[in-house]
């Protein structure tokens, strides 16, 4: 997640780069943008917060240990809720007409926490993809790696390849005066336009073509297994499947939120490199590129909603969950009544 409403400019070739975009795309034409957006993000920032509250709770509150499935996607919403935590700081930004009021320090860590989310977020669905590759195509050969202890090793790896990947987020993000906006600014300022070229190419190649190449290859292979598969299934079988059913579900509805988004991004860096070329291009990719961003900030919400309609294991641990804390209950109110009665009969 790197480009949120904006002004992206560099410093090694500012005064060329500011000077085309100026001409083609005015800062007054994004009114829209300003009155509607704020309210989305906080709309989708409180729903994110409960949803994704309310999965992780369920995953930790019930009495037995998670599957390897299970950790996967936990660490999954722990990444959407890194990024709906982040977006209320936009919302204010663009409320206030792209004037950063948060520091630079913040605004350094914000957007470094959402892009993570963009990196984190795919390589879950990665090992969640490998997980059901594992269960379904070859459950013999390799189901000793498919452990709790391998799953948690594997979910932080994740989590520092996403930080390593969002440093340069950390490093040229920085609190801009744009005189012409009379604006303080949170931008990316890159040294060079070889620099951005690299770093928009290493989301491409990381956080696209490379997780998506596994999990189509993951993905096929399974239905393939699934066809494959008599309809006499053991118990432990239609468990895998009900599961294998949620993880695809999750997939088709990551790659219809986030796809769109890198698409823009591959034909953006193909007009920076003056290959594509056009004001109208840039007008038509700049609405685009918004709309899609807020297309894949929405995906944050969508997945705790799956896992309740299509999740039957899911929901079984919500009953059971809501039992636990219903015997809690009753055994709470039930010794302090003995209690209550005990100091009332030494009185």
């Amino acid at each position: 997640m790197t480009r949120l409403p904006e002004l992206n400019t560099t410093d090694a070739y500012s005064d060329q780069n500011s000077t085309n975009e100026t001409q083609c795309i005015n800062l007054n034409d994004w009114g829209w943008l300003t009155r509607h957006q704020p309210a989305y993000l906080f709309i989708i920032t409180a729903l994110g917060i409960v949803l994704n509250v309310f999965v992780l709770l369920v995953f930790c509150l019930h009495k037995k240990a998670c599957t390897v499935a299970e950790i996967y996607l936990s660490n999954l919403a722990a990444a959407d809720l890194l990024l709906v935590s982040c977006l209320p700081f936009w919302a204010v930004n663009i409320s206030q007409g792209f004037n950063w009021p948060f520091g630079e320090a913040l605004c350094k860590m914000v957007n470094a926490g959402m892009k993570m989310n963009a990196y984190c977020s795919i390589y879950f669905l990665v090992l969640v993809s490998m997980d059901r590759y594992v269960a379904l195509v070859h459950p013999m050969s390799y189901g000793r790696m498919r452990r709790p202890k391998y799953a948690k090793l594997g979910c932080l790896l994740v989590w520092g390849l996403g930080l390593l990947l969002s440093a340069s987020t950390l490093i040229f993000r920085a609190v801009k005066y744009f005189p012409e906006h009379n604006i303080r600014a949170c931008t990316l300022l890159y040294p060079s336009q070889m620099v951005e070229l690299v770093c928009d190419g290493m989301l491409i190649t990381f956080s696209f073509i490379i997780p998506i190449s596994i999990i189509a290859f993951c993905t096929i292979t399974i239905i393939r297994a699934l066809k494959k598969q008599s309809l006499a299934r053991s118990k432990a079988q239609k468990s895998e499947q009900k599961a294998t059913t949620l993880v695809l579900a999750v997939l088709v509805t990551f790659l219809i939120c986030w796809v769109p988004f890198h698409f823009i991004t591959v034909l953006d860096v193909l007009r920076k490199t003056n290959i594509l070329v056009g004001c109208a291009l840039e007008r038509v990719l700049a609405v685009c590129d918004q709309i899609f961003v807020y297309l894949s900030i929405f995906n944050s919400v969508v997945n705790p909603i799956l896992y309740v309609i299509i999740g039957k294991n899911f929901r079984k641990k919500v009953q059971e969950v809501c039992k636990q804390c219903g015997v809690s209950r009753e055994t709470t109110a039930s010794t302090r009544s003995d209690t209550s009665a005990t100091l009332t009969t030494f009185t």
